[in-house]
């Protein structure tokens, strides 16, 4: 693939993942090659500082929203408010744009970084003050209610991001060094995705919650996640 566009400028994809407690954000080239990466703690503020700083980093990446050729976008398992506000943004900006959004597996994601970094077999993350989810990749994630412990294979190397004081150390380390990859593997794979899906997955594309938003309550241990095109 071209390294310039026929003007002589670089074509880019976007990552967007505010699926953990930090916000990621980074772009690369459409091969998937990753040229520059921003992260921060989202707290509450996902809605107020998503957008700009979006603007502020491709500017710091002397990239204009022209340049972009796709966006990715981390799908989860995360939290309602921060899925909520990424999936938005990312959708938000390639309608507008008129460019395709694929989405990926923060899980995955995470996984891929980890054995990137130091290897890694089942991810853990948080699903609310007591209860986790178990990521294996390529089966669907898994609720851990309270206390209960992965069933891990013999061999199976455990990662555990956002659960401090709730995972063995190893596992939180191993947890760091999948984020600090996080964003290289969303570019990796969602590069992949776009090559598979040209045309992108705008219409289709829904978040995996681990919690409802309050006041919401499955009727049945499930959640019937809405697939409305518009």
């Amino acid at each position: 693939m071209s390294a310039t566009d026929h003007d002589g400028r670089r074509p880019a994809i976007l990552a967007i993942d505010t699926a953990t407690t930090r916000v990621v954000i980074a772009t690369g080239a459409p091969d998937g090659t990753a040229d520059g990466v921003s992260t921060w703690v989202a707290g509450y503020r996902h809605g107020e500082t998503l957008l700009p700083s979006i603007g502020r980093f491709l500017g710091e990446q002397n990239l204009r929203r022209s340049r972009l050729r796709g966006i990715v976008v981390g799908t989860g398992p995360g939290a309602f408010t921060g899925l909520r506000v990424g999936m938005a943004t990312a959708k938000g900006m390639a309608h507008g744009l008129g460019i395709p959004l694929v989405g990926v597996s923060t899980g995955e994601a995470l996984l891929a970084a980890a054995r990137d970094a130091a290897g890694g077999d089942v991810l853990l993350l948080p699903a609310g003050p007591s209860d986790r989810v178990l990521v294996r990749s390529g089966d669907a994630p898994r609720l851990l209610p309270g206390g209960t412990d992965p069933d891990l294979a013999p061999g199976e190397v455990l990662v555990a991001v956002d659960l401090d004081e709730r995972a063995p150390a190893d596992a939180l380390a191993l947890g760091e060094a999948a984020r600090a990859g996080l964003g290289a593997a969303l570019l990796r794979l969602g590069a992949a995705a776009l090559q598979a899906e040209p045309a992108g997955e705008l219409a289709t594309l829904v978040p995996e919650y681990v919690t409802l938003p309050r006041g919401a309550r499955p009727t049945d241990g499930t959640v019937a996640w809405s697939r409305d095109p518009r």
